[in-house]
């Protein structure tokens, strides 16, 4: 019996390596590897990344929304591909593995257009009160003023998605030529001035600026999504208990002598943290200082104020 289970355990190992080396050469389009797939492999041989490493990275970028859809499952077409994605997804049965290695800092559109606007390449590890994480928190630009951005895979994997799909930011090398010469019908390269049109746009929707981290990505800031809370698989987590996101390090703050009860900060929240109980109440703990609210409310009479006892905010050298 042993005999027999291990011979169909190496069966299946060597039909999902067959599988691999097939999708490789299709994807790559034949045995020689794109530029973009030999520049993403030299920034992970000089970060010192193990191999297994770099192709999870690899899945991740070439194949975003199957990698992402899977994880979503909303769309039945996209749900077969869990078998093929799940050695990178297991981490998710352990959330706050999960989070460690792959997460996003919340940033108000001011500080956030800061990232698509840096006119030299900045190097620094952020600290641990910024993003409260050991792992995933280098913050390299290479050449960021390579910017591509890509439809959504959150929103694409959704059966009505939120629109437009082409909100998502890949900022730097060697993730914008790899994204844009990988995933060419999806994405396409944009300049700073547009991408700061971009934040702007979506923050006048109601959405949430996300720069993210992740393992895979060379333990780097690779890309910023721009979330709405219907469609982003990240807020949905954090909402059920998965501490993926991180607050900007501000909370809202009322100037009740100018509310009017109106509810619209109430509408537009994205983690639920403003109630309307004949007047308006902030329940700062859930507060992740996106300022939607802010820029919502009719009356000026919302602020992001700082809070101590959140993870300082993330500031972009210029």
């Amino acid at each position: 019996m042993a005999i027999g289970r291990l011979s169909r355990v190496l069966r299946g190992l060597a039909v999902g390596a067959g599988a691999l080396i097939i999708g490789l050469y299709i994807s790559e389009g034949g045995l020689r590897p794109k530029s973009s797939t030999k520049r993403f492999w030299q920034a992970a041989r000089e970060a010192g990344k193990p191999w297994w490493r770099f192709l999870h990275g690899y899945f991740y970028a070439r194949w975003p929304l199957g990698y992402i859809g899977s994880a979503i499952g909303e769309r039945r077409e996209l749900r077969w591909l869990r078998p093929i994605f799940a050695p990178f997804l297991l981490k998710a049965l352990s959330p706050r593995r999960w989070a460690n290695g792959y997460h996003g800092k919340v940033m108000p559109t001011e500080s956030v257009k800061r990232l698509v606007t840096v006119h030299e390449d900045v190097e620094l590890t952020v600290p641990e009160q910024v993003i409260p994480f050991k792992s995933a928190r280098d913050l390299v630009l290479s050449q960021p003023d390579h910017i591509v951005v890509l439809n959504c895979p959150c929103r694409a994997a959704r059966e009505n998605p939120c629109k437009p799909l082409d909100v998502c930011l890949v900022v730097g090398e060697p993730f914008a030529s790899f994204v844009l010469e990988h995933n060419a019908s999806g994405a396409r390269a944009i300049t700073p001035e547009e991408a700061v049109e971009i934040l702007e746009a979506e923050a006048q929707r109601g959405h949430v600026h996300h720069a993210f981290f992740k393992e895979a990505m060379l333990d780097r800031f690779y890309a910023i999504c721009n979330c709405c809370s219907c469609c982003c698989g990240a807020i949905q987590a954090q909402r059920n208990g998965t501490p993926m996101l991180i607050s900007s390090g501000y909370v809202s703050r009322l100037e009740e002598k100018r509310c009017i009860s109106c509810g619209a900060c109430v509408a537009v929240c994205p983690f639920g943290a403003i109630a309307l109980n004949g007047r308006v109440a902030i329940d700062s703990s859930a507060c992740m200082g996106c300022g939607v609210c802010v820029t919502t409310c009719p009356e000026g009479a919302l602020s992001l104020v700082r809070d101590e006892s959140k993870p300082a905010p993330l500031e972009v050298p210029i």
